[in-house]
């Protein structure tokens, strides 16, 4: 699955996306501003808004309300350096979590962002298991 997000300025999202985040351009296009973006295995789309969009309801900010996007990837501090060093404030502050999947417990690190528009990111760096106690 690729998620495809409108967004209100192109340029701040894209920005956003690639300098700060590290993603980087599989392919682009504009009328309307488009980029496909990937990192690792990790896939995002946004496009800005226009009138002919498949926009559903009226954009209200934070955009994408009651949803994140999970990123895994194989190391999250470069993209943590990348967010410090931009001056972009963290949703929630990296954390280790254990997860009990019911003969195992799962761990990652992980934190979340918003970006420009107020879509939920929550990036993860997986830590392997262990077993239940």
């Amino acid at each position: 699955m690729v998620p495809e997000l409108t967004v209100t300025d192109f340029e701040k999202s894209f920005d956003f996306y690639t300098r700060i985040l590290g993603f980087r351009v599989r392919n682009q296009r504009q009328k309307p501003n488009f980029a496909y973006l990937e990192q690792e295995k990790a896939q995002i789309m946004i496009e800005e808004f226009h009138p002919e969009g498949w926009n559903t309801a009226e954009l209200t900010y934070p955009l994408g309300r009651g949803v994140n996007f999970q990123i895994e990837l194989t190391e999250i501090q470069p993209v943590l350096d990348r967010i410090y060093k931009g001056g972009v404030s963290l949703y929630r502050d990296l954390k280790e979590s254990w997860y009990n999947t019911g003969t195992v417990i799962s761990g990652q690190k992980e934190f979340l962002i918003q970006d420009p528009d107020g879509y939920m990111l929550r990036f993860t760096q997986y830590l392997g298991e262990k077993p239940e106690k």
